[in-house]
């Protein structure tokens, strides 16, 4: 550990942290990693969608897109981290050791710390502008959590070739909250199941038999779209964990990879062939 009097002969004694290239790492860090989630967004490597067909076909893919999440987390933070250790500026009275690769990496970290909360902050926002130009505003105050979950199967419920009513969107509402118990350990109760059959009869115009069939064939379709919702929800949240995890212990690893870069330690092989020793002049 350095101590006070290596740096009287000096300039005065530097802060610990310098932010300046916590600064310019998490901002490299924020922007790789939105623009690699972007475009594997466009890929389909996404650990979420709203496609009622989503991964009907593939389960594999859920496991890609997991990968590559944190892929992403590992390349973004990475070369961030590696760019706060780079820059730093070193303590000239103090040489290469274990207390200069704890401050290389403590850059690392907390430029890896700011770069999560800018990518937290700008995707927040990206999801605050896109909701409301999804959702119409007339539907607001009947909207429930099951009408985008189970949209198709709603319509599917309610097809009919009479006028749709004025107040369908509430009726649509009060169906997809029954439905919603269907994922529930003891799932829709029998009052419930006649309501809603009698519901799905008086707005259609079905026979009670044909509005009972549709019904039954909606409440396994419910519980299994609340299932791949419930699935989505542990792929996304353990993807992004690792994804973080993991970056943290990159970024402190190529932090104290840059630092040895910027004060020319352990140099690569290549660099060793390629030095050329300075000739002395007399």
């Amino acid at each position: 550990m350095p101590t006070a009097t290596q740096f009287l002969e000096g300039e005065p004694t530097p802060n610990f942290v310098q932010w300046t290239p916590v600064f310019s790492g998490a901002l490299v860090a924020s922007a790789l990693f939105l623009v690699l989630l972007a475009f594997g967004t466009a890929l389909g490597l996404s650990v979420a969608s709203s496609a009622p067909t989503w991964r009907d076909t593939s389960p594999t893919l859920a496991v890609l897109s997991g990968l590559y999440l944190v892929l992403t987390g590992l390349l973004s933070f990475g070369f961030g981290g590696y760019v706060a250790g780079r820059l730093r500026t070193k303590w000239a009275a103090v040489p290469h050791n274990d207390f200069v690769e704890f401050r290389d990496g403590t850059h690392g970290l907390v430029s890896w710390a700011l770069a999560v909360v800018i990518v937290a902050v700008v995707s927040a926002g990206i999801s605050a502008v896109a909701v409301p130009k999804s959702a119409p505003a007339t539907n607001a105050p009947s909207t429930t959590a099951g009408e985008s979950l189970m949209a198709y199967d709603l319509d599917r419920l309610f097809r009919s070739d009479r006028a749709t009513p004025a107040d369908i969107a509430y009726t649509r509402a009060e169906a997809s909250r029954i439905l919603l118990t269907a994922g529930s350990r003891t799932g829709i109760r029998d009052d419930d199941h006649q309501f809603l059959t009698g519901l799905v009869a008086s707005r259609t115009g079905l026979s009670p038999a044909d509005a009972e069939r549709r019904v039954q064939e909606a409440i396994p379709a419910t519980a299994l779209a609340i299932k791949r919702a419930r699935q989505s929800a542990v792929i996304a949240g353990f993807s992004i964990a690792a994804a973080l995890l993991v970056g943290a212990a990159v970024a402190w690893y190529s932090a104290h990879l840059g630092g040895q870069h910027r004060d020319e330690t352990n140099y690569p092989l290549r660099w060793e062939l390629n030095r050329v020793p300075a000739v002395r002049r007399s």
